[in-house]
């Protein structure tokens, strides 16, 4: 596993998200209450990315049909999503954030 730095995660404002790629896999960072998480960007309902969607509460809400995925675990909290999603650790060293991504 290696820690990747994420470009442009300083533009973020709270309560955004912002779609990126590493190694060919469609990431989310999502900035919340100042924390940042990094998830997987598409959906497991129906393809559609979850960096247009909306944060709330601790999760992301997917745009098409809102599903909702906690976070901190990915796990599904609301139909129609019955499966997670993937999440990433992440950390802050100074002003840059960095994903572990394997």
């Amino acid at each position: 596993m290696a820690w990747i730095k994420i470009d442009k995660a300083d533009e973020l404002d709270n309560e955004e998200s912002l779609g990126f790629e590493i190694e060919g896999h469609k990431l989310a960072l999502h900035k919340l209450d100042d924390q940042f998480y990094v998830s997987d960007n598409i959906c497991t309902h129906q393809y559609a990315l979850l960096s247009e969607g909306f944060l709330e509460d601790g999760c992301i809400e997917c745009p098409l049909h809102q599903a909702q995925f906690c976070l901190k675990t990915g796990k599904a909290m609301s139909a129609p999503a019955t499966v997670g999603i993937k999440v990433y650790e992440v950390r802050q060293e100074d002003d840059q954030v960095l994903v572990c991504f394997p």
